[in-house]
């Protein structure tokens, strides 16, 4: 265990554990050494000040027991060495000390490690939070709640065995005393397209192939499926993977859905898609291949082509699986509601997708790729929010940190009537036959001059060869992604023909960026924590780190960006009282207690240290030290010094203990030379005793301080006072040898 910034002194043996100490803080090759350095020694987390970095190690360590749960459980943010727990437990201890509300952004790409964070996380507040047979059961359905939505919206990628094909917010709600006692979970983005058609080498929805290989003989014969996935073109050629036991995980999710309180109804009614659309066959039949026209006073039913029924059936299930989906997160939220209208705080888990580049991209990494701008922007208002309000509350000078303000790519895509979204839905709801490449000329129409977009008709010679007539290339805050524009009215429109179901006033995109929009009102009503997930290696391989890839992540996260915004002032800055307590050995004049105020305590011991003027600052509260050299050289010092201690405590305990035992010896001795050496002279002693005592009661002095008139006692009862005179003069003695 480690105190307050001890690990400091490991930095030459596993990096620095916290990048604002990192010296070079504006090289990137400093920055992927150190991730490096510490990844090798499985070190997977490094901090940003509080920000968490998490490197997927693509293996199982041991840094996960309830052992490890217990030791980070009330300590300090950097006492201990960087961990998902440290970060628990420290917004857990901020939410009910300041009784306000916390969320824990966990962030990166497919196969990151984002999920697992996530459960780390909830299975941390499980083991921590006090417990009762009520909070169990919240805890236990907030816990089973993970691998239920994990069946129903995670999906084997080229990437990822188990990757999260939506965004989740889960808020854990907890009353005054710090329990656990509901939640509440929003979904964004399901990948609905997923349920139609998966690129190769991925699956489709776990729950498909859990259903198909896991179900019971009775059930498949009653849903009358069989029990072979390689019959359903749904489900595609990847049915089987080594790191998934699809039976096993059937048993998991019954188990689960019976913990979250799901009746033997509810569960029925899922598995049987018959049931669930409730019409007769004959009338989805025609639904699915027919159009009705309707012309004045009379309907028409013109057949669909090939394509066009493919087109209603596809739509239909994507349909049917969006609602299920929704109808499941209702459900678990109703599982997890708490009924109890007294205050509560909350700490919310946001699992995102992170930035997604591919070598074709369509909608999905579109919207995903939005969602990134929108909680970056939100990324870097909070930390410098953060940064100037700490700054003004401690009464240091606030100055303004140069950053990119993503705001010009977040209007291109999101502003009314002019940004890329609201084209879209004009095209998708315009009469006649819109396309997807008039809805790129309309987007070249309306930002043909917009330094953050360009298509091959608006690009110069050179950036046309990399573009197709068919894409548009948008400069992130990241860099340049290229989207391929064919898909994106369909899946915008997101609909069934109108005999099926009437067309809705808003596309997919625009609902998104709705919800987009409502996410980060909650958010910024919160205080921000974040955990950055990075992958090691493409191919999940243990211990492997690809430093291309890394860096590319890095990159795409913005965490030098995030590094720089929280160097631009002090690199470190502690508590006063905090301070003085590690460093005040290096002072004599604070050595071994400082009576005073702590800030003066710390002023003294900085111009003891010989701190230049412009290397801190002094606040209300704490110290501000703006280079990480000032303080390394100051934990060099405090390590020698530490060690010159000890070594005098060592010295003057051996001393002691010797001293200690040779007065023990001394008067032990004493005593036991004046004992009886026989039962008879203990006899004889005893009467002479009592003798005196008889002689001297009927011979007392008239003055008690006449000395002279005091019968003598017998040498015996001169033991007593002899004894007396080498107590007290053992401490003298001590004193003296010491």
């Amino acid at each position: 265990q480690l105190d307050l910034e001890g690990a400091l002194i490991a930095r030459d043996r596993v990096g620095i554990q916290d990048f604002v100490l990192l010296d070079a803080h504006n090289s990137e090759t400093a920055f992927l050494d150190n991730l490096k350095k510490r990844f090798t020694e499985d070190l997977i987390y490094t901090y940003i000040g509080t920000l968490l970095i998490s490197v997927n190690p693509y293996k199982e360590l041991d840094i996960y027991t309830k052992k490890q749960m217990d030791l980070y459980m009330g300590v300090n943010f950097f006492e201990l060495p960087p961990h998902i727990y440290a970060l628990a437990d420290n917004v857990y201890h901020t939410m009910l000390s300041e009784a306000n509300n916390n969320f824990i952004l966990i962030s990166g790409e497919s196969g990151a490690g984002k999920t697992e964070a996530s459960k780390k996380i909830l299975q941390y507040y499980a083991v921590s939070c006090p417990s009762s047979t009520l909070l169990d059961t919240v805890r236990d359905r907030m816990l089973m709640s993970n691998p239920v939505l994990e069946a129903f919206g995670n999906a084997k990628t080229m990437k990822n065995d188990n990757s999260s094909r939506f965004g989740k917010y889960m808020d854990i709600q907890f009353d005054c005393q710090g329990d656990a006692v509901g939640g509440h979970i929003l979904s964004y983005l399901l990948e609905k397209s997923r349920v139609v058609h998966q690129n190769h080498g991925e699956r489709n929805f776990h729950i498909f192939y859990q259903l198909v290989e896991g179900g019971e003989e009775d059930l498949l014969r009653h849903l009358g499926l069989e029990k072979d996935t390689k019959r359903y073109s749904y489900l595609g050629e990847c049915s089987n993977v080594s790191s998934i036991n699809d039976k096993n995980d059937w048993k998991t999710v019954k188990n689960a859905l019976s913990v979250i309180d799901f009746d033997a109804n509810d569960i029925e009614v899922r598995r049987a898609t018959i049931f669930l659309l409730g019409i007769h066959v004959q009338v989805l039949h025609e639904a699915l291949t027919f159009r009705k026209i309707e012309a004045k006073s009379e309907e028409v039913l013109s057949p669909f082509t090939v394509d066009h029924a493919i087109y209603a059936r596809d739509a239909l299930a994507k349909a049917i699986y969006g609602r299920a989906f929704t109808w499941l997160v209702n459900r678990i939220n109703e599982s997890l509601e708490n009924k109890d209208s007294g205050r509560k705080t909350v700490i919310g888990l946001l699992d995102i997708y992170g930035f997604e580049v591919f070598s074709v991209n369509s909608f999905e990494q579109f919207c995903i790729n939005y969602c990134n701008e929108k909680l970056q922007q939100l990324f870097i208002q909070l930390t410098l929010k953060a940064e100037q309000e700490e700054y003004e509350a401690e009464g240091i000078g606030w100055e303004p940190v140069q950053f990119f303000n993503n705001k010009i790519i977040c209007d291109l895509v999101e502003e009314k009537h002019r940004g890329i979204i609201s084209v879209l839905d004009e095209e998708c709801m315009r009469p006649g036959d819109a396309t997807d490449l008039t809805f790129l000329d309309k987007l070249e129409e309306k930002m043909g001059n917009h330094p953050h977009f360009v298509t091959y008709k608006l690009a110069d010679k050179k950036t046309r060869k990399s573009l197709e007539r068919g894409d548009f290339r948008l400069l992130h805050y990241a860099g340049e992604v290229t989207y391929c524009v064919v898909g994106f009215i369909d899946k915008n429109n997101d609909l069934l023909y109108k005999n099926i179901k009437d067309v809705s006033a808003l596309g997919v995109a625009t609902q998104f960026k709705n919800s987009l929009l409502r996410l980060t009102e909650i958010l910024t009503a919160k205080e921000a924590w974040y955990v950055r997930c990075l992958k090691s290696n493409d191919n999940k391989q243990p211990g492997k780190f690809d430093e291309v890839l890394v860096r590319h992540q890095v990159k795409y996260l913005g965490l030098m960006e995030h590094l720089r915004v929280r160097r631009a002032g002090f690199a470190y800055r502690r508590r006063y009282e905090v301070f003085l307590k590690r460093y005040k050995a290096l002072c004599p004049a604070t050595w071994p207690h400082w009576k005073g105020v702590p800030s003066d305590g710390v002023e003294k011991l900085v111009q003891h240290l010989g701190y230049q003027p412009d290397e801190y600052k002094m606040g209300k509260t704490k110290i501000f030290i703006r280079y990480a050299r000032t303080l390394f050289a100051t934990e060099d010092a405090f390590e020698i010094c530490k060690h010159e201690l000890g070594k005098q405590k060592r010295t003057q305990k051996r001393h002691f203990n010797f001293f200690s035992y040779i007065i023990s010896m001394f008067i032990k001795g004493y005593i036991t030379r004046r004992e009886a050496k026989t039962t008879d002279n203990s006899e004889y002693l005893a009467f002479v005793r009592q003798s005196y005592l008889n002689r001297l009661k009927d011979n007392l002095p008239k003055t008690v301080l006449d000395k002279t008139t005091w019968l003598t006692p017998p040498p015996v009862m001169t033991e007593v006072f002899r004894n007396s005179e080498v107590f007290n003069s053992g401490p003298k003695i001590l004193e003296h040898l010491w």
